[in-house]
């Protein structure tokens, strides 16, 4: 094949994928420092959080859907304030009433046979300052400072793939000699169109 023909040919392969690795380009992420690091594993120590969580009655597959569309409406506008915040990064939430930048991660949590799952919210904000929601099964809290063991990887969001990194994550802990101080959580940082190799998935486990 001709150079010239080759070229559009590999515009046309590689774009999609560019498209994908930006997605989650200036969203605003947890912040923490790591402590201490071992390939895909690390201990972080995180700064303190204001979350958006709301509980659903799942499984662990369909919780973060059932989940999405509650803290959606809430960041898109469904809060008390009408006042129209700036976005800050390339995937937007748009509605009439107060618009709040989306962050990474979105966490899932099991709590009492069901599943917690949260939203960051933009450090800007805080409990004074934060738009409370509409919807009362969307609750506004703050996540005190804490130190997690974490594990990174990519691919898809399924239990198995996520139980499989929690058991590699569990014996870090042992060997660390840390004790597990709440359930296990699983960050998400990419919307669904990611490619699922350029994914970012994390399994959380606070500690002592």
């Amino acid at each position: 094949m001709k150079t010239d023909k080759l070229y559009p040919l590999i515009i046309v392969l590689i774009f999609p994928v560019l498209i994908c690795s930006c997605a989650t380009v200036g969203i605003e992420k947890a912040k923490y420092t790591v402590l201490e690091k071992k390939g895909s594993l690390e201990l972080r120590q995180y700064e303190p959080q204001i979350i958006a969580e709301t509980t659903v009655d799942a499984d662990f597959d369909q919780a973060g859907n059932m989940a999405f569309n509650r803290l959606y409406n809430y960041i898109s506008g469904r809060n008390i304030t009408q006042e129209s915040i700036r976005m800050t990064a390339p995937v937007n939430q748009a509605a009439s009433a107060e618009k709040i930048a989306m962050t990474a991660p979105v966490n899932q949590q099991q709590t009492q046979g069901k599943y917690a799952v949260s939203f960051l919210m933009p450090s800007k904000y805080s409990l004074e300052t934060i738009p409370q929601p509409l919807d009362s099964s969307v609750q506004i809290r703050q996540v005190p400072a804490r130190k997690i063991a974490a594990i990174r990887y990519s691919g898809t969001w399924s239990q198995k793939r996520y139980e499989q990194k929690k058991t590699i994550l569990e014996s870090f802990i042992q060997e660390k000699g840390l004790n597990p101080t709440d359930q296990p959580i699983f960050a998400r940082y990419d919307p669904p169109f990611q490619l699922w190799f350029l994914r970012r998935n994390e399994v959380l486990i606070p500690v002592d």
